[in-house]
């Protein structure tokens, strides 16, 4: 079975796809088999045939290079750009965590890496009506360390902190933060590097800048993340 490691972010649209991304090509550029899995996608395109392109997936696949098919990568794919929850009560064919759990071993077994990327962030539910799935629930399910991936600019302390303070409740362990849209130089991504470390003591473990296309820590202690 593989080592494993789930990325969520303080909300929507941190970067978690986009460092994900660079994650995979850090894997593949080092010849490891590695991996892509994430439950549920929702604000996909559809194909001319009405199939939906999971596009994260996608994006994933193509920056990084990994041969992995993406019919392996996401089991529940969905066109609306809501939370999964309301997309499949708008479209059908809800979450089933027999499903998420299955695919997701599969995966495991056929790769020796797995990055699983959440949908959201840590609060998400992949599911609410007579069952409620909450992205806890899988990461619990499987015992996945997690990475925070945080936007560098204003209001990240906040969002941050909570995110944090809610996965140790919830015993989730977080293994450290990676910024996005980072700028070195600016006094306030700066400082919020300072204070996310000083608040949480979680380390910052590296600063994605504006349309990188490497990740900016050194592999073997990317890897050491994955259990």
């Amino acid at each position: 079975m593989s080592k494993n490691l789930f990325i969520t972010g303080t909300g929507t649209d941190m970067g978690k796809t986009y460092v994900s991304g660079l994650i995979l090509k850090k894997f593949q550029d080092h010849n490891k088999n590695a991996a892509y899995y994430k439950a549920a996608m929702s604000g996909n395109d559809c194909e001319p045939d009405g199939a939906l392109i999971p596009g994260d997936a996608l994006h994933v696949k193509t920056v990084s290079g990994i041969g992995q098919p993406l019919e392996e990568m996401c089991p529940y794919v969905y066109e609306t750009a809501v939370s999964p929850h309301l997309a499949a009560q708008m479209e059908g064919d809800p979450v089933d965590m027999e499903v998420v759990l299955r695919t997701f071993d599969d995966v495991c077994r056929r790769y020796d890496y797995v990055t699983a990327e959440g949908s959201g962030g840590i609060l998400c539910p992949l599911r609410f009506d007579k069952q409620k799935i909450q992205l806890e629930d899988f990461i619990k399910a499987r015992g996945l360390n997690c990475l925070i991936i945080a936007d560098a600019g204003l209001g990240t302390i906040n969002s941050v902190v909570l995110t944090a303070e809610y996965m140790k409740t919830r015993d989730i362990q977080a293994k450290g933060i990676i910024f996005n849209h980072y700028e070195p130089g600016n006094r306030l991504h700066e400082d919020n590097r300072f204070m996310c470390e000083a608040m949480t003591g979680l380390k910052v473990l590296a600063c994605v800048k504006h349309n990188d296309t490497e990740l900016d820590i050194p592999f073997e202690e990317l890897e050491a993340l994955y259990e």
